[in-house]
């Protein structure tokens, strides 16, 4: 089975990295449990929404991310069984192409280079298998998705929701 796997807020948390950001700029101690639904920048009062607009432009932000959890384990045993390709939208921010690579290379080295695919449109990606936090990207893909949870996409509705990497080994594993 071919497997795609997005990198933001799938196996990378950038949610919690704005959130982060944002009380460290604001002097604030927001959670994620303060987030029902939305964007972080939704979240937030109107004059501090440009500022985490900002976050994924600044130097450093890809490559500080936090590995969402389980996710290195069962990445690697799936793997193992199947070929999986992390898929990553990294040309939108001029900084995360770099700084993308150079996260994987730390997080997930068993997942080489040959296997990583920075791109735009993940519609023209050809397999089994998307796991994406993004309906956009599962629109049109032609396979099957997984959408995976986050409080950005709560009122999505038509697709198989995955909520963990526990999950998902129950599922492919």
């Amino acid at each position: 089975m071919i497997i795609f796997v997005d990198m933001d807020d799938v196996i990378a948390d950038t949610y919690g990295k704005h959130i982060e950001m944002y009380n460290e700029e604001f002097k604030k101690s927001l959670s994620l449990a303060h987030f029902e639904s939305g964007e972080v920048w939704q979240n937030v009062p109107e004059m501090h929404q440009d500022s985490i607009r900002k976050h994924a432009r600044t130097d450093g932000f890809f490559r500080s991310l936090e590995p969402i959890k389980d996710s290195i384990s069962v990445l690697k045993d799936l793997s193992l069984k199947h070929e999986v390709y992390i898929a990553t939208a990294a040309t939108q921010f001029p900084n995360s192409l770099r700084e993308k690579s150079d996260w994987l290379d730390e997080y997930f080295p068993f997942i080489g280079w040959e296997y990583r695919i920075m791109c735009g449109h993940k519609f023209i990606l050809k397999g089994d298998l998307l796991i994406d936090d993004r309906t956009l990207n599962l629109d049109k893909f032609d396979g099957d998705t997984l959408l995976f949870n986050s409080p950005h996409n709560v009122h999505e509705n038509g697709y198989e929701r995955i909520s963990s990497w526990h999950e998902i080994a129950k599922k492919l594993l």
